[in-house]
Order: C-alpha cells, then sequence, then structure tokens
C-alpha cells in the first residue's frame, strides 16, 4: 500500500519532468533525435511504470460497481501511451534525424489499427478513467470536489499545447496528492461522523 502511495507522487512528477526536458530541449531548436529526446521519453517511461501500481491502489480505496471496469481502462491507457513512447524511444535510437524518426513513426502507423489503438484512442483512455476512477473518489468522500476538477484541467492542458504538460502533471499531483499522503481513511471517517 505504502508503494502504491509513493506512486501516486512519483508519477505524476515523472510526467512534469518529461515535460521540463521537453521544453529545455526544445530551446536550442533540436528536440530529437538526441539525448535530450531519449531522458525525456524514459523519465515518461518510469512515470507510466510507476503509474500502473498507483491505479491499482486506488482500486483497492474504492468499492462498488464500476471499479474495476475504470481500472482496467485506465490500464489500457497506461499501456498503449506506453507503446507510443518505446516507439519514439527506438525511432530516436535508429533515425538520425527528424525526418527519420517521422518515417518510422509512418511504418508503425501504417499497420492496420496502429494509429487508432497508440496514437488516437487508447493513450486518451489513460485521462479518461483517472477521471472517473477520481469522481467515484470524490462521490465516496474520498477526495475533495476539486480532485477531479484537477484531473480534467491537467489532462485538457497538453491538448491544448504539450508545452503545457508539466503544468498538467502539477495539476493531477495536487490532485492525488491528498491520496499518496494517506488522508483516505481519514476523510472517510470524517464524513461517516458527518452523517
Amino acid at each position: 500500500m505504502k508503494f502504491s502511495r509513493a506512486c501516486l507522487i512519483a508519477a505524476p512528477l515523472c510526467f512534469a519532468g518529461y515535460g521540463v526536458v521537453r521544453l529545455v530541449g526544445r530551446m536550442d531548436g533540436q528536440y530529437g533525435p538526441g539525448l535530450d529526446w531519449q531522458v525525456a521519453h524514459l523519465v515518461n517511461l518510469v512515470g507510466l511504470a510507476l503509474f500502473g501500481p498507483a491505479v491499482l491502489g486506488l482500486r483497492r480505496e474504492l468499492s462498488g460497481r464500476g471499479r474495476t471496469f475504470w481500472t482496467v481502462v485506465t490500464l489500457v491507457g497506461v499501456g498503449t501511451s506506453t507503446v507510443q513512447f518505446v516507439i519514439d524511444v527506438v525511432a530516436g535510437l535508429v533515425a538520425s534525424d527528424k525526418a527519420g524518426m517521422r518515417e518510422i513513426s509512418a511504418q508503425v502507423s501504417a499497420i492496420p489499427g496502429a494509429r487508432v489503438a497508440f496514437y488516437v484512442v487508447g493513450p486518451p483512455l489513460l485521462y479518461v478513467g483517472l477521471l472517473a476512477l477520481t469522481i467515484m473518489l470524490a462521490r465516496a468522500k474520498a477526495v475533495a470536489w476539486w480532485s477531479p476538477a484537477l484531473i480534467l484541467v491537467g489532462a485538457s492542458l497538453p491538448i491544448v499545447s504539450l508545452d503545457l504538460v508539466p503544468i498538467g502533471a502539477l495539476c493531477a499531483l495536487a490532485a492525488l496528492a491528498p491520496l499518496a499522503s494517506g488522508q483516505l481513511g481519514t476523510r472517510r471517517t470524517a464524513a461517516a461522523a458527518g452523517t
């Protein structure tokens, strides 16, 4: 349980780290392929690996219908995002320039269903599922009402611009931090006492 709580903090921090390294890497106009590209993507892959246990920990804290479904949806998002980032890492290792990276990505996207699964539909499921789980936690009085709102804002910011990834990740961190600090049981007890 302590590990999954720690993952609730570590995973968003890794996502923020990816965003910061990406921003720094783009400052010279030569982001990818190269060291900055690889570091950013590997940091995000660590975040995705930590997010799996975090989501399973959230599931354990919930009861009732929907928790398994939304956990699976979130984990599908984690899995497809992981595949996308692995493709980017491999492209960064194999290609000598941006054009080569685009060519590798195009080859993967040409596989029937790959583009839809790993770029269009799959990765957003991470945020759809996480939003649903935090809404369930808010309804159970395990988190404040603003936790799902922060998840929604954090998930929306990278759609506006990938440069906003660090802020989006910090929104997720703020939403999940009360759970990571073990406040879940305290909130439930207080809510039960108030009824």
